[in-house]
């Protein structure tokens, strides 16, 4: 029976990826392999522990005999990294911990696909490697200019993956995503942050002006891309996924609160953070010759993950309760300064120093 392994497949995309791949791809074995940190939830993977050919094994990627043992076990096919530390504010409290994640944990995966041979090995990275852009969007040949601990780390973690496939040809392939929401996204990220703190009627923090430009991809979009590329990815090959669909953070909040009716007046505008990217953009035409297009326009994808948090307050009221989240939470709004309006806010940066 040929088998996938997900590394961080209890992370947001990850367990969404693995629900579509156990769903489209009957006879695969799907091994998933997460650390459960604060953002791998065994709660993303509810609806597929128990079944037939799923598996769930608790692991840290770095740790080179875990990874060892779960390959010398299921001798997966396939491998997909989602595992990362992935927030960029939470990289400046703690960037060691992103560095040994996001460029140790990807050498410790290559080195146990190349010592099993593995038939593909996918690198899921992120827009964000190729830091801000004012005009135009970046084509897979752009030079990467990271701005902040987190966008450095996957970079590294991407020159790690290629370096494996130019002097081992080990057949990796390389997927840069946009900004990406749907279901099971951890409350802390700004989309799911925006819901769950309007639906408790909190003020909605937009750093900044709030004029920041995403692109936003719906999750579902996002893994079918990575889906395309198993089949269809040349080694070697990067693949930007990108849906074309720019906006400002300030529009997105407009939207979220419309969508659940809510007053604008729950907006209120924060020191921005150091660093802070103001525009990512893509050129996919690469991926788009595979014949992939996104389904979900922003405004439909967006009111299925508001409806989603709506009637999923079991998931997320768990994670917000936490400790751990409050302190999170607390540190990174709490201690900002808080405004009625952008003139005032873009004046002022807000460096935490507490590590979390």
């Amino acid at each position: 029976m040929p088998s996938i392994l997900i590394a961080g497949g209890a992370g947001f995309i990850g367990s969404n990826f693995a629900r579509m791949w156990m769903r489209k791809h009957d006879g695969f074995k799907v091994i998933v392999f997460d650390k459960l940190t604060y953002a791998g939830n065994i709660d993303n993977l509810h609806d597929l522990l128990g079944r037939e050919g799923f598996h769930f094994i608790k692991g840290d990627i770095c740790d080179a005999d875990a990874v060892a043992n779960v390959f010398e076990e299921f001798k997966p096919d396939l491998v997909v990294n989602f595992a990362a530390e992935t927030h960029v504010d939470r990289s400046l409290l703690s960037p060691g911990s992103f560095i040994m994640t996001d460029i140790y944990g990807v050498h410790t995966l290559l080195e146990a696909c190349r010592k099993h041979q593995v038939k593909k090995f996918v690198q899921v990275s992120s827009d964000e490697v190729y830091g801000s852009l004012n005009e135009g969007a970046a084509s897979e040949t752009h030079q990467l200019r990271p701005r902040n601990p987190y966008s450095a780390s996957k970079a590294g973690g991407d020159l790690m993956a290629l370096a494996y496939f130019h002097t081992y040809n080990l057949p990796v392939v390389i997927t840069r995503g946009c900004n990406t929401y749907g279901p099971y996204q951890h409350p802390e990220k700004f989309i799911p942050l925006l819901i769950t703190n309007a639906i408790e009627d909190m003020p909605l923090p937009i750093y900044g002006d709030g004029m920041q430009i995403r692109d936003w991809l719906f999750v579902e979009d996002h893994c079918e891309a990575i889906e395309l590329v198993i089949e269809f990815g040349e080694p070697g090959g990067i693949y930007n996924i990108a849906a074309n669909q720019e906006i400002r953070n300030i529009d997105v909040a407009h939207l979220v609160l419309e969508m659940l009716g809510k007053p604008k007046t729950l907006i209120k505008y924060v020191a921005d953070r150091p660093g802070h990217d103001r525009r990512y953009a893509m050129d996919a035409t690469k991926l788009r010759s595979l014949n992939w297009t996104p389904k979900y326009r922003l405004e439909d994808g967006l009111r299925i993950t508001v409806d989603w948090y709506r009637s999923n307050e079991w998931w997320w009221r768990k994670i917000r309760e936490h400790p751990s989240f409050r302190e999170y939470y607390r540190r990174m709004y709490e201690q900002r300064l808080w405004f009625d309006t952008p003139e005032e806010a873009i004046k002022h940066i807000h460096m935490p120093t507490s590590s979390v």
